[in-house]
């Protein structure tokens, strides 16, 4: 099978965009980058190759559109009428969800920005309808039009219109799951209120993630409508009740907020999780580890089997930078556990930003942001280049990489992924402006 080819990238220099002919090209307006790599070619043994039904799918779709006529030309969402959710107090909300998982970045923004906006979207309308329903879930039946009702509107303003297997959502999450309480009385009448709403009402995104101020009393909520009716302790799949719990608590903090200030609250609180973990996928590094392996004899091959191996790694999706730090901290783990024992990302020059889509690319804030768009600009996201952060190579004794960890030295990150109270971050920031302009043809 051959790899679908990864269209030709072009860097744009000059601010003004009016008057680029239409090509094949994803075109990026930033300062200082240099040309970005063209990444088509045959995949070596050990890497899979990416096909229309695997994950993540490729960067543009067989037959899209323009990606901007969603924008500019809307269709009319055909609504069940059977849904409670109040879609036109929610008009600023579905439209950042829609721009945040628009049709062809959809699955390579899911892991940080697509997916937890539409979780938070999806939690903010049941929240919000709970004022009418008294209840914090729906049934079966409503969960089935409402959810279809959502990707309605959604993919009528430009989303992706397969959400729900790119974010793996269900009607099943607009219930209340396994979760015993979903009656909003009862659930005020079980929970410290006044206690959540104090600690969640507004949260410090920087602090959060660290003091677990917010995340601790939604987890007390959470605990206390679990056990509401006895002793759960022998049940089996408790966890899978506390999480369905979890959610619970959510949309009651959802209906007691503005719904924008709710998706700030419940961006924020995913994100603590997200950055936590490397979302990337190592495939076998029985390659990399042939040349780099014990006394490294040819630096040159060494590193060019590393710079193949992160090259199929660029193909994945974008993820924060401290996503970054901890995908770096895994594959040189893994490394290790295969004899590789010299520093190679010192010998190769190993950057984070190499771990993010495409290889000169864009590692997202830490903090959670979103899509925007605009007819004369485009599509445009917030990126932290942060100057090529050297990756740094795991030591046996390490102790587990993190922002709130003051014993690990996490070089250079900005003030806000480190946890530190800043204004703007105090490496560049740029801003990538997205201009899809033509579907290329597979190769």
């Amino acid at each position: 099978m051959e790899l679908l080819r990864i269209p030709e990238y072009q860097v744009v220099s000059d601010a003004s965009l009016i008057d680029i002919e239409l090509h094949d090209f994803l075109y990026f307006n930033v300062s200082d980058c240099s040309l970005l790599k063209d990444l088509s070619g045959s995949a070596p043994d050990g890497f899979l190759p990416i096909s229309p039904e695997g994950g993540p799918q490729p960067l543009f779709p067989f037959l899209a559109p323009s990606p901007l006529s969603p924008f500019t030309n809307s269709t009319i969402p055909k609504l069940s009428g059977m849904c409670p959710f109040d879609f036109s107090a929610a008009e600023n909300l579905m439209g950042i969800t829609s721009t945040d998982c628009f049709t062809a970045f959809a699955p390579f923004l899911a892991n940080v920005i697509c997916c937890p906006q539409l979780q938070a979207t999806l939690a903010v309308l049941v929240g919000q309808s709970s004022k009418d329903t008294k209840l914090l879930a729906l049934n079966k039946t409503l969960a089935n039009h409402c959810l279809s009702d959502v990707d309605q509107v959604l993919v009528s303003q430009g989303a992706n219109d397969n959400l729900q297997q790119i974010c793996n959502i269900h009607s099943s999450n607009l219930t209340e799951g396994s979760c015993p309480v979903k009656d909003v009385s009862e659930f005020e009448a079980t929970v410290n209120t006044s206690k959540l709403l104090a600690a969640c009402g507004k949260i410090n995104l920087v602090d959060e993630c660290c003091t677990q101020t917010c995340q601790n009393a939604i987890s007390e909520a959470a605990q206390n409508i679990t056990s509401k009716d006895g002793d759960l302790g022998k049940v089996p799949q408790l966890s899978v009740i506390a999480e369905d719990c979890t959610t619970i608590v959510q949309r009651w903090l959802a209906s007691k907020l503005h719904p924008s200030r709710a998706k700030e609250v419940l961006r924020g609180l995913t994100n603590c999780n997200i950055n936590k973990v490397c979302p990337l996928s190592l495939p076998d590094t029985k390659h990399v580890v042939k040349k780099c392996a014990n006394v490294i004899s040819d630096k040159v091959a060494c590193c060019s089997e590393l710079e193949s191996y992160l090259s199929h790694l660029q193909n994945q999706s974008f993820i924060t930078n401290l996503q970054a730090v901890n995908c770096a901290a895994a594959l040189g783990m893994k490394l290790q556990l295969q004899n590789v024992t010299s520093n190679v990302y010192n010998l190769c020059s190993v950057s984070l930003k190499k771990f993010s889509l495409q290889e000169s690319g864009c590692l997202l804030q830490s903090l959670p942001s979103d899509v925007t768009f605009d007819q004369t600009t485009g599509i445009t996201f917030l990126c932290d280049l942060n100057d090529n952060i050297p990756a740094t190579w795991p030591s046996a004794n390490q102790l587990t990489t993190s922002s709130c960890n003051k014993a690990v030295n996490i070089p250079a990150l900005p003030a806000a992924a480190s946890g530190q109270n800043g204004g703007r971050m105090k490496h560049h920031v740029y801003y990538f402006l997205i201009f899809l302009l033509a579907v290329p043809a597979l190769v």
